[in-house]
């Protein structure tokens, strides 16, 4: 994974070249590593995906919701990512579910977009799920659209909060239970039923952090907020400043004073280390749906939600910004009119002379 993102966008990938279908420009481009975890790659992957998710929203408010994993509970997540990143996203789909169908509180089916986010600004590990949930559901009955009651307002905190934490520590006992969790290294000490019981009752009686946000505008500020929240990686190339004599300098915001934006160095080790905190294991999901939103009902759910909210199909091209639409597009940034097409690949050629020799294959035009 590191040597491909090392060698993302370099010759060591091979080129391509592209031609504008207007007038004629040629500009020749590295090719890019395609790894879900490289910061380079993923802003046009992400991009994609808006315009795929477009579709899916809703002329209502959002609401953005936080579910935080406690600091003890880290350890155990890193050693058993697959396990415990499932059982976060089960324990917070499930209450969140659960809460809004309550007739105390709203009484509605609803739809979630979680996304999992496991670092800090300063790069350690620190899961979370970030969601973003529609301001209101279907009613059970599928007669109307149920909006929140209080305008701001979308789901009470300590309710998530305490509902949450029941879950994840029954869900980890449960799999502890059926052996499914490993206690490598330091964790060796957790491994007896004594010491894993006594730390799940520990965190039970603690606050666990839920944050809410005020449900916020429609289609377009949630676009922003998909953007900020799905794609990223533990580090974006914005935030990195330099390497010298060894030491990694990036940008961060300081969440303990005030979120102060500061500049960290770190040993390139440590930096290394820090980053590959953040690599899922191969196949893993971090962005998942559920609810109305969940696949296997999403189109059918959308619809009449649209129906009692008496509302068409988003525009995608109406809601990307004017950046988004001439990457997705391929623009000309010569002529502005036509549009960019791959018509030859370049790979170098192992092992690679000095002059760097390229095998050009041009595509069929057929």
């Amino acid at each position: 994974m590191l040597h491909d993102i090392g060698l993302c966008r370099t010759a060591a990938l091979g080129t391509h070249l592209e031609r504008c279908d207007h007038c004629n420009y040629e500009t020749v481009a590295y090719d890019s590593c395609r790894n879900r975890h490289c910061p380079r790659c993923q802003s046009s992957a992400r991009d994609r995906w808006l315009v795929k998710q477009a579709s899916s929203l809703l002329p209502v408010p959002y609401a953005h919701v936080v579910f935080t994993v406690p600091e003890q509970l880290a350890p155990l997540a890193l050693r058993n990512q697959r396990r415990f990143y499932s059982l976060l996203f089960r324990a917070v789909s499930e209450t969140l579910l659960q809460i809004a169908a309550d007739p105390r509180h709203l009484g509605a089916r609803i739809g979630v977009l979680a996304v999992l986010h496991t670092w800090s600004q300063n790069l350690r590990h620190h899961p979370h799920l970030h969601c973003l949930v529609p301001a209101g559901g279907l009613a059970f009955n599928n007669s109307r659209w149920i909006a929140t009651r209080r305008h701001g307002f979308f789901l009470p905190v300590r309710v998530l909060s305490r509902m949450f934490r029941g879950k994840l520590l029954a869900f980890l006992k449960q799999s502890y239970r059926r052996s499914e969790l490993c206690f490598p290294g330091k964790l060796a000490e957790l491994s007896t039923p004594g010491a894993f019981h006594s730390l799940l009752g520990a965190l039970r009686r603690r606050e666990w952090v839920v944050y809410s946000k005020p449900p916020f505008g429609g289609p377009e500020h949630v676009l922003k907020y998909l953007a900020r929240y799905t794609h990223r990686v533990a580090i974006s190339n914005g935030r990195l400043l330099g390497i010298e004599n060894g030491q990694v300098r990036f940008r961060w915001r300081d969440s303990r004073h005030n979120n102060r934006s500061s500049v960290m160095k770190l040993d390139a080790v440590e930096f290394i280390r820090r980053f590959l905190l953040h690599v899922l294991p191969a196949g893993f999901v971090k962005i998942r749906h559920f609810g109305l939103l969940a696949n296997r009902n999403r189109r059918q759910a959308l619809a009449l939600c649209r129906l009692h909210l008496r509302a068409i199909v988003a525009d995608p091209s109406t809601l990307l910004t004017e950046q988004q639409k001439s990457a997705l597009s391929r623009s000309c940034p010569q002529c502005r009119c036509g549009t960019l097409h791959v018509v030859a690949r370049c790979s170098v050629l192992d092992p690679p002379s000095p002059s760097l020799v390229f095998h050009c294959a041009a595509f069929d035009s057929s």
